[in-house]
């Protein structure tokens, strides 16, 4: 058997055998043949693009969260600011009612109560109405922090419309709000001065939205806004013009109604109190305390009160953003503290 090549058309030609097995063993290589990737090559590519492709979404998907987590940031100090000046400027508004000295009604030999007739001038007093107050554990350290919720009480006065007016404004967290994680109300309320110069109404009005409210779950009085959620610290600190903070532990006669100060017993590390008459504090200081949204949103998937929500905003400290401001209260009559 003898093989002969034609080099022109890359035939080999074999020679003693029959005609059909020649044409058997006749091999064409073509250019795109010899030019083709083995299977190796292949899956060698293929295996280094997905390598490529994984590593360009790790990068997006991690700018990806930082900008979300930028936008979240933002519209959390947003709120929260836009919250804060919102309560300093009702807080700036703060006016003395020149009611009633004496505002302490004796309705047992030991027991006294808050006459109704006495219009409030500030109050402040622990949340009642709600949930006990959120503890959380600190971030690398063995210290427990206690978030305390307050709903206060702000008496202003000044022209509406043209009219000598009192504004009646409070704030509340309800935490037991229907699809809603530890919202922030505003109450509002207005009267004429000359059709009811004295206001006790509406320091009444507001305490009895609060307790309409706790019985019903639900804010249905049109006196009430919507501010913010996921408020889990909410407390007021009233200042004298000393600089002393007001508490049961204010020295003369600060439990004393000639002082027109009459104070409630100390819960969370915070003291709730009435101010009367001409008393006014000198500064108060203002605490708030918000979650951020990706933790808002997590904690709305469990029942509000539930021990599973509890837990859960128990580990998340590093996630609620504190917002403090100090307020000087320009109506404060230093002779109210002589």
């Amino acid at each position: 058997m003898k093989t002969n090549k034609n080099v022109a058309s890359d035939t080999w030609h074999v020679t003693g055998i029959s005609s059909r097995a020649a044409r058997l063993v006749t091999c064409h290589l073509s250019p795109a043949t010899r030019a083709a990737f083995s299977l190796i090559e292949v899956l060698v590519v293929i295996s280094l693009l997905s390598l490529i492709v994984l590593a360009l979404m790790a990068v997006f998907n991690s700018a990806q969260t930082a900008f979300r987590a930028s936008v979240t940031q933002t519209d959390v100090l947003g709120g929260g600011r836009a919250t804060i000046e919102m309560i300093t400027a009702d807080l700036r508004q703060m006016a003395p009612s020149l009611g009633y000295s004496n505002s302490l009604v004796q309705i047992a030999p030991t027991i006294y109560a808050c006459n109704s007739n006495n219009p409030v001038n500030f109050y402040a007093d622990t949340n009642k109405y709600g949930i006990q107050p959120l503890v959380q554990s600190l971030a690398g350290s063995t210290a427990r922090r206690t978030n305390v919720l307050e709903n206060f009480f702000i008496l202003g006065r000044g022209n509406l419309n043209g009219q000598a007016t009192w504004f009646g404004t409070g704030y509340l967290v309800f935490p037991l709000a229907t699809n809603l994680v530890y919202p922030l109300y505003r109450f509002y309320i207005t009267t004429n001065v000359e059709a009811s110069p004295n206001p006790a109404a509406l320091f009444n009005s507001f305490m009895s939205a609060i307790r309409t409210t706790a019985f019903t779950g639900t804010f249905t009085n049109s006196n009430w806004s919507h501010l913010l959620d996921g408020v889990v610290d909410l407390r007021v600190r009233a200042y004298d013009p000393n600089g002393f903070w007001m508490t049961n532990g204010y020295p003369v006669g600060y439990g004393n109604v000639a002082k027109n100060a009459i104070f409630r017993p100390p819960a969370g590390g915070e003291c709730g109190f009435y101010l009367f008459s001409n008393t006014l504090p000198a500064a108060v200081e203002v605490e708030l305390g918000v979650l951020e949204d990706r933790t808002l949103q997590r904690a709305a998937t469990w029942p509000n009160g539930s021990a599973a929500q509890n837990s859960y905003l128990a580990q998340q400290a590093g996630k609620v953003h504190i917002f403090r401001q100090r307020v000087t209260i320009p109506n404060v009559d230093p002779s109210a503290y002589q």
